[in-house]
């Protein structure tokens, strides 16, 4: 089997726990306004390279990744669902901890037995939650948001460890209340292992420039570390929120 892969990087340091060896993965249905990868949304042949071969990649330095392991992210790599959970059974074998770095975009809440294959190999999932409400996340991405909350609330039923990631976009994802909303959902995860709230940048600029591509949010500035740090403290609020209206 082979997995049409954009890129790898071999000391990731922000991509999961530890030093990782990370694998871009191509094709992404998402449009994120402010995605920093759109050369990963084509779906199109790029490097087709089998999963031992990535594995061959890691244990080049796998001295390394003593407190790492491998991340698959993108690109959106759940679009490669044999390929994904090929590759990640293949390092459980080895004893490699596999972090999964996802929209969750690509779920079908109709049939999640199809994913516990993959979800039986994975020790993280990383999601990323664009926007709770669903008509601002069809807005901001091009599509719902049920499918990704519907994964969340799976990964968190299966016991699988989910750390949330949310970037926080001027005029898009900014509102406080909307804010709350969002932590008060994510206190209902039970396997939440990490929350990571983080400033929008538009390092992508030059990106998209080179792509021949006009970049959605030319005009928006980027967020400061302040300004993410309150937007974290109103996620936590509503976690608090959540879990105090639980435990009554």
């Amino acid at each position: 089997m082979l997995g049409n892969i954009h890129s790898t990087e071999s000391f990731g340091t922000v991509d999961g726990p530890g030093i990782r060896f990370v694998i871009f993965f191509q094709g992404c249905p998402m449009r994120c306004l402010y995605c920093h990868n759109p050369d990963t949304w084509n779906s199109a042949p790029n490097q087709q390279i089998p999963a031992e071969e990535l594995l061959a990649q890691y244990r080049r330095n796998a001295a390394f990744y003593r407190n790492g392991g491998i991340t698959a992210t993108g690109g959106e790599p759940m679009m490669q669902l044999p390929f994904l959970t090929e590759l990640f059974t293949l390092a459980h074998t080895e004893k490699i901890h596999t972090c999964l770095d996802t929209s969750g975009i690509c779920f079908d809440p109709a049939n999640p037995a199809r994913y516990d294959a993959l979800l039986a190999v994975t020790d993280l999932v990383m999601l990323d939650i664009k926007h709770i409400d669903d008509a601002a996340h069809r807005r901001l991405t091009g599509h719902s948001n049920v499918n990704i909350l519907a994964f969340a609330q799976y990964i968190s039923e299966k016991g699988i460890p989910v750390w949330i990631r949310h970037v926080i976009v001027p005029g898009w994802t900014d509102d406080a209340e909307e804010q709350f909303r969002l932590g008060e959902f994510i206190g209902g995860l039970r396997t939440l292992k990490g929350l990571d709230v983080l400033p929008y940048h538009d390092f992508g600029k030059q990106k998209y420039a080179a792509l021949g591509m006009e970049y959605p949010l030319a005009d928006t500035p980027p967020v400061t570390v302040e300004e993410a740090a309150e937007a974290r403290k109103q996620i936590m609020r509503g976690i608090r929120h959540r879990l105090k209206s639980e435990a009554t």
